[in-house]
C-alpha cells in the first residue's frame, strides 16, 4: 500500500512539473511577442519652437484653437498648429505639442521623442540627409525687418543693405543668403527671432532677414518696425522658401501626412495663416 502511494505521489509530482514547464514556456512566448508588436501610439507629438508667429507662438490660454503645451501651463497657437491639429485628426490621434528650441527639434525627433516637427521648418538638402519630410504645406518668400522711418525703411533691392548690420536665426538658410549682400555688416546668428525683434527695437541690429508671414506678423506686432519686401531680392531655391513636416526617416506616417496635406485646399491655407497673423499675441 505505502508502494502505491509512493508511486502515485511521483507521478503526481512528474505531471506538476510537465503543466508547470508549459505554462512557463507560454508566458515567455507571449512577452516575446508582446515585445516584438509594439501597440500602435495613440497621440501625434508635434515638435515646434512656439515662438515664430504667425506659424507659432506661445499664449496663456486656449482661446483661438491653442493647444496645451505638453508638461507646460502655457498654450500653443499659429498656423504650424492648425495644421498638426489637421493632420493629428486625419491619422485619429490626439495632437501632443512638445515646446523645443530650434536646434533640439531634428535630434528629438531622430530620438524617438516627438513623431514630426511642424515648426515652419524648410525641407533643404542638408536636412534631407538626417529626416524625411511631406510635401510642402507652405511657401514663402523672403523679407527683411527692419524699423520703421529708419535708413532702411524704403530699401528695394537686398544690396541697399550694403554696411548695414544684419542678423537671422541661427541654423537656418535665413543667415547664409546674407552673404548675398556686397560689404554687409554680417552680426552673430541668433536663438529666436524674439531675441531679433529685442535688438533690432534696440539698435544693436538695423534689420533680420525673415520669411514674408514673420514680417507682417513683426511689423503689426510692433508700430516701430516695418517690412522690406523686395523687386531685387535673395536667390533662394523651391525647397528653401517652402515649409514642410518633418519626419523620422522612413516613417511610414510620410504616405498619410501627404494624404491629409492634399485635402488642405490653398484657399483654406491661405484663410489659417490670415488668422494666424489676425490672432496672434502683441508680445508674438
Amino acid at each position: 500500500m505505502r508502494k502505491n502511494v509512493t508511486i502515485f505521489l511521483a507521478l503526481s509530482l512528474s505531471v506538476i512539473i510537465l503543466l508547470a514547464g508549459c505554462g512557463t514556456k507560454g508566458a515567455n512566448d507571449a512577452g516575446t511577442s508582446g515585445a516584438s508588436e509594439k501597440p500602435e501610439k495613440e497621440t501625434f507629438t508635434v515638435g515646434l519652437e512656439a515662438g515664430y508667429a504667425p506659424f507659432n507662438w506661445t499664449q496663456m490660454d486656449d482661446s483661438n484653437g491653442a493647444v496645451k503645451i505638453d508638461g507646460n501651463a502655457e498654450y500653443a497657437g499659429g498656423y504650424d498648429v492648425e495644421i498638426a491639429k489637421r493632420i493629428a485628426d486625419g491619422l485619429g490621434k490626439e495632437l501632443v505639442i512638445v515646446k523645443t528650441e530650434w536646434d533640439g527639434l531634428v535630434p528629438s525627433l531622430t530620438s524617438g521623442k516627438i513623431d514630426a516637427i511642424i515648426a515652419g521648418m524648410s525641407p533643404t538638402e542638408k536636412r534631407k540627409k538626417t529626416i524625411d519630410f511631406s510635401d510642402n504645406y507652405y511657401k514663402s518668400n523672403l523679407v527683411m525687418v527692419v524699423k520703421k522711418g529708419g535708413n532702411y525703411d524704403n530699401a528695394t533691392s537686398i544690396q541697399d543693405f550694403k554696411g548695414a548690420k544684419i542678423t537671422a536665426q541661427l541654423n537656418t538658410f535665413h543667415y547664409t543668403v546674407i552673404d548675398q549682400i556686397n560689404d554687409v555688416e554680417k552680426q552673430t546668428a541668433m536663438d529666436n527671432f524674439p531675441a531679433m525683434r529685442v535688438a533690432l527695437e534696440s539698435g544693436v541690429i538695423d534689420g533680420y532677414v525673415s520669411e514674408r508671414p514673420e514680417g507682417v506678423s513683426a511689423s503689426a506686432a510692433n508700430d516701430n518696425f516695418a517690412m522690406v519686401e523686395f523687386t531685387d531680392g535673395f536667390e533662394t531655391s523651391d525647397d528653401d522658401t517652402a515649409i514642410a513636416v518633418g519626419i523620422e526617416k522612413g516613417s511610414k506616417l510620410t504616405e498619410k501626412i501627404n494624404e491629409i496635406l492634399a485635402g488642405i485646399s490653398e484657399e483654406e491655407r491661405t484663410e489659417i495663416m490670415d488668422n494666424a497673423i489676425k490672432n496672434q499675441p502683441a508680445a508674438n
